[in-house]
């Protein structure tokens, strides 16, 4: 299925199944959120890698609006649904500030590989314990998918991204364990991985990629 979606280009990667907070501050995804939700439309989440608009991205919906401020600004949950391609970025839609894209919706297989996801929680969890940090991954252990776990994994922007242009579980599942039998024997003093699996969670206060540069 081919369509066309407003966007809000982000440097981050939401993926399906994910709540993520945001803080809405500028007019233009002002309008597309309150566009969104009053009409009940979802919206794509296209990654921003390197200052470029990635050719994948995850379509969302607005699941709560937590908080409205007098000047307009938000505090929004929205919800990770499935990931898009990007065939064509719309820079300039008619009425709108905010700006849109033509987008696909490629086969991606989804189905829970107990035997595989067991190793890789294990690294996980020893992870987080070498780092001195605790995560709720918000499910049993036995449904818990890729994309529930990716950004528990100190993943950087560049490898969540990777994972997300992944579209079979095994392949995110040996992506994610490669990574963390890399990573764990450097993991005893990386502060940074601990910033990164931390802050997920937060109402996050990101200005959006800016099309007219």
């Amino acid at each position: 299925m081919i369509n066309f979606i407003p966007i809000f280009p982000l440097a981050l990667v939401v993926y399906p199944g994910e709540n993520l907070n945001l803080h809405i501050f500028e007019e233009r995804y002002k309008q597309l959120i309150n566009e969104c939700n009053s009409q009940k439309k979802n919206f794509g989440i296209p990654s921003v890698i390197n200052d470029n608009i990635g050719e994948f991205g995850t379509l969302v919906r607005v699941k709560n609006i937590a908080t409205v401020y007098p000047d307009g600004r938000m505090d929004i949950t929205v919800e990770g649904l499935n990931v898009f391609k990007v065939l064509e970025v719309i820079k300039d839609v008619p009425d709108k500030l905010y700006s849109g894209a033509i987008v696909n919706y490629p086969e991606n297989e989804i189905m829970l590989r107990a035997g595989m996801m067991n190793n890789i929680l294990s690294n996980i969890r020893e992870l987080h314990r070498l780092l001195k940090v605790t995560k709720d991954l918000k499910k049993p252990d036995e449904q818990l998918l890729s994309y529930d776990v990716a950004h528990h994994a100190g993943l950087n922007l560049e490898e969540e991204y990777e994972l997300l242009g992944l579209l079979r579980e095994d392949q995110r599942l040996e992506y994610l364990k490669r990574h963390l039998k890399k990573l764990l024997p450097l993991a005893g003093g990386i502060e940074s991985l601990k910033e990164r699996i931390q802050m997920n969670g937060h109402f996050k206060e990101l200005k959006g990629f800016n099309l007219d540069l």
